[in-house]
């Protein structure tokens, strides 16, 4: 800053002080942490958590590494205290109100200033502001003093008189705490079948002093509403104040968007206390409005707007916001022909299917999570056509970034409530820390366009309709009563008050608006008929589409598989590297699910057999997520092409998000992001199962079937390519264009059918074992489908394979590197694998079935061709031995 512009600033100060406006100071950066009992005592950063205070001070190694998660259990048992020291960076005298705001504690606290307690806190998604006008000085020590989330749980339990709340504990197998229900922290931090325990202590969000007079804007929200009857949008602009002034405080706000020619003052009065303003600003009928779209449905077009609150009393607040224009509908109306209901989004009056997956917390220390990471997980998913993903309600609410990032790329949120997997209790404390919570996230996320349903909990409806917990018959009644008492009864209540603009359902999955009429709890709330369903089989072949419900919304599916060596080998040591190591089974917290990857591929694959463990450590690593990949492609397959018909009642399928999207560390899962953000095979076959247009082949009653499946806005006429190649040949041994094939908008419709056997004798030389089917749509100005395939059996009966010559070139093109492959002969699965390089490529894990193909690798850090030469590994399904 130039002198002129210092002293310019000098000079406005006291104008600045004088009309009132408050003061802010953040206390994060630099504070003490120790122990209970003093014995360790360190710099911790706010803000932060113990775990993450100690591996940097070089107390503790990576808690990720190898058993650490079991080593460092004391960490958690201790009761920590944050302290520090700061001045007043204010004159007191001149402020009515001074407050101590804690965005988030993570979880249970006494928070003391200068000796005096201000306060607790037991609420970890909760915001906490203490009055500290009559307690604040000159020079200030300030402490929270923290409890063992492990301990407070515990003794919650115990303290519960009136009934049982299960479950009590984890399955053994996730090495994990118990009574996790009792406490309103992330509920995956005491352990789950994908994920450690590591429940932090911490200060895990923001902390600050704010002082004002008269008033304090607290939460400042804008909802968009579309008119019908006067054709016009209109906002609802909210403004949550703290009131100090005794008596009302009136004055004038003004909000406009330059952009949509929109300005409007209103006349305003707040009332003493918590004062709210709600005003309609109604936008210039002139004025062309563009939508915000999902990805894939068009521009995520947002405006500026300036809101200007001038009060008779104080200070001028001028709030900068960007607003979004869409609606959302969730449609359950009768399907003719079909029992039940439907259950579809409409986003600005358009049906969209739901594409995606389901998001965890992307680390156990929130602290670790950045903008950064955020940005590349999310923009994975907006790469591999994804428009939705769901924030599942065992994590935490995700920060501001998460949502205004999701905003911009046009990934669609169903945002759950956090509880998962358990029942709760509904004692009043309980119930009021909740209430608390919903209405500080509701205020806190309404205002993002990306945020499309929300929903009360994940999987509690089943839990109760299943018994999943062995409940005596006579008991069930409590545990209704409970349920409907915290889902419907609060949370509902709060989010219907807070937040008209968007759709609320209880739990999911869930039958919907059937399940509201049989009283919240459905009999059956995995009907195929109504609502979302999630669906796990382990045991059955994943290639069989037919195991697959033909559901209105499938919103949790899927297999698992292994991350790839390069993340494993950071976290573990040679000793650890074979498949049934210590390690191994430690990391596997899904029972049995190590022997079930190894069933799934034994099915279509042969199991690797070489001496070398870590070799076949490797290969099998590349085989299950060979297997999960072309499992997760079937069922999500099968999901598209159900869009548009119904068959024996069901169908109508207009949701797809399996589960899940992201890790939380180096261990096998469900995901299809590695921790870190490397992709798995399965999220390079997202990429193409997901593409905006797709033909997809299944075999029913040896006919085989091609449907056109297109989110496109328009209809097209297209040509199917079908392509029928032996195993041991590059040259394809029959060729098939049909052209004219109509596919329609924004469905999917039959474009192909043929008996197989018919095909074959067509191809002359080829039997189901010698040849593989591959097929494509193109179109005019270079529209395309991705190629598909489909397998007319196992590939460990193919016939005619051969072991091939794969060999790359890599040379660099601007900021990305082109590969060009060569191989001898067809190869399934072919898979480029550059470690640890951060980036992904264009393609992977694709079948290879010409001379040459060319591969892009975006990096995502600066990298070298040399560095890419020297790190790739290629291999294809006949390198596993």
């Amino acid at each position: 800053m130039g002198s002129a512009a210092l002293l310019l600033a000098v000079l406005l100060l006291p104008l600045a002080m004088a009309a009132g406006g408050p003061e802010v100071r953040s206390l994060r950066g630099s504070w003490r942490l120790r122990s209970g009992n003093g014995s360790v005592s360190l710099r911790a950063e706010v803000p932060g958590c113990v775990h993450t205070a100690l591996l940097r001070r070089g107390l503790i190694q990576d808690p990720y590494y190898r058993f650490n998660d079991v080593m460092y259990r004391w960490i958690s048992l201790d009761n920590w205290t944050y302290s520090r020291t700061f001045k007043t960076p204010f004159d007191v005298r001149k402020w009515q109100k001074v407050n101590l705001v804690f965005e988030g504690v993570d979880t249970v606290a006494q928070i003391l200033l200068n000796n005096v307690t201000l306060g607790t806190t037991d609420n970890m998604f909760n915001r906490y502001s203490f009055d500290i006008t009559s307690v604040i000085q000159e020079v200030n020590f300030v402490e929270v003093r923290f409890l063992s989330a492990i301990l407070y749980a515990a003794e919650q339990s115990r303290c519960h008189k009136a009934h049982s709340i299960p479950p009590a504990c984890p399955p053994p197998v996730q090495k994990g705490e118990c009574h996790v229900n009792f406490i309103r922290k992330e509920q995956c931090s005491f352990s789950w079948d994908w994920g450690p325990s590591f429940p932090t202590q911490g200060i895990w969000k923001d902390v600050r002093i704010e002082a004002y007079n008269y008033y304090h804007l607290i939460y400042f929200s804008v909802t968009p509403f579309f008119v019908k009857s006067a054709q016009q949008w209109c906002l609802e602009v909210e403004s949550i104040f703290d009131v100090v002034s005794f008596k009302p405080i009136a004055g004038l706000v003004t909000v406009n968007i330059p952009k949509l020619q929109t300005q409007q003052t209103f006349s305003v009065k707040l009332q003493p206390g918590e004062g709210s303003i709600v005003l309609p600003v109604n936008i210039n009928k002139s004025a062309a409005v563009e939508a915000w779209w999902p990805n894939g449905h068009g521009k995520q077009t947002g405006y500026n707007m300036t809101t200007t609150f001038m009060m008779e009393a104080g200070c001028q607040i001028e709030k900068f916001s960007k607003v979004y224009f869409r609606t959302v509908e969730l449609v359950q109306e009768p399907i003719p022909g079909s029992p039940g209901l439907s259950f579809y989004f409409r986003i600005n009056g358009r049906p969209i299917f739901i594409k995606g997956s389901n998001w965890i917390p992307a680390d156990s220390f929130q602290d670790r999570v950045t903008y950064d990471t955020l940005r590349l997980l999310l923009k994975s998913a907006a790469d591999a056509n994804m428009n939705a993903l769901r924030v599942w309600g065992g994590g935490v609410y995700e920060q501001d970034e998460f949502y205004d990032i999701c905003d911009e790329i046009g990934i669609m949120i169903w945002q759950d409530f956090m509880f998962a997997c358990a029942l709760y209790p509904t004692n009043q404390n309980y119930l009021e820390s909740v209430r608390a919570e919903v209405s500080h996230q509701v205020r806190r996320l309404k205002s993002h366009p990306s945020i499309i349903l929300w929903s009360g909990n994940n999987e509690n409806e089943a839990a109760i309709a299943s018994n999943w917990f062995s409940i005596p018959y006579p008991d069930i009644g409590v545990y209704i009563k409970d349920y409907v008492t915290l889902y419907v009864n609060n949370i509902r209540e709060i989010v219907l008050s807070e937040d008209k603009s968007r759709p609320f359902v209880a739990s999911s999955p869930t039958n919907g608006l059937e399940s509201v009429k049989e009283g919240w709890l459905s009999r059956d709330p995995y009907d195929t008929h109504y609502g979302d369903t999630h669906f796990y089989d382990y045991n059955s072949d994943c290639w069989n589409w037919t195991v697959y419900p033909k559901t209105r919304f499938a919103s949790e599916y899927g297999f698992q598989s292994w991350p790839s060596f390069s993340t494993i080998e950071k976290v573990s040591s040679p000793e650890d590297w074979s498949y049934t190591s210590n390690f191994s089974l430690h990391r596997q917290h899904h029972d049995g699910g190590n022997i079930q990857m190894l069933q799934e591929i034994r099915r279509h694959f042969k199991l690797p057999q070489s001496p070398d463990p870590v070799k076949q450590l490797k290969d099998i690593i590349y085989l299950t997520q060979v297997m999960q990949a072309q499992c997760v492609k079937t069922e999500t397959e099968f999901y598209r092409f159900s869009q548009s018909e119904i068959i024996n009642g069901e169908g109508h399928t207009m949701g797809a998000l399996y589960w899940q999207l992201n890790d939380i560390w180096q261990a096998p899962s469900w995901a299809s992001l590695e921790y870190g953000g490397k992709w798995k095979l399965l999220h390079y076959f997202a990429q193409n199962f997901f593409a905006p247009l797709l033909p997809v082949a299944y075999e029913d009653k040896g006919m085989l079937h091609i449907y056109g499946v297109s989110d496109l806005h328009e209809d097209h006429k297209l040509t199917l390519r079908v392509v029928v190649h032996a195993w041991s040949s590059l040259e394809p041994v029959c060729t098939l264009a049909k052209e004219g094939v109509a596919v329609k908008a924004q469905s999917a419709v039959p474009i192909y059918k043929e008996s197989i056997s018919d095909l074959l004798e067509r191809c002359r030389n080829c039997t189901r074992k010698s040849c593989i089917i591959t097929f494509c749509l193109v179109g005019e100005d270079g529209l395309r489908s991705p190629t598909n395939h489909y397998f007319l059996s196992s590939l460990k009966d193919a016939v005619g394979l051969e072991k091939t010559q794969l060999s790359a070139s890599i040379s660099q093109q601007d900021d990305i590197y082109i590969f060009v492959l060569q191989t001898t002969a067809i190869a399934p699965f072919v898979t480029l694998d550059v470690g640890s390089i951060k980036g992904r490529f264009s393609d992977n894990g694709f079948l290879m079935t010409e001379k040459k193909k060319m591969v892009v690798f975006y990096p995502w850090e600066p990298t070298s061709v040399e560095e890419l030469e020297s790190s790739l590994i290629l291999t294809s399904l006949l390198d596993v031995v």
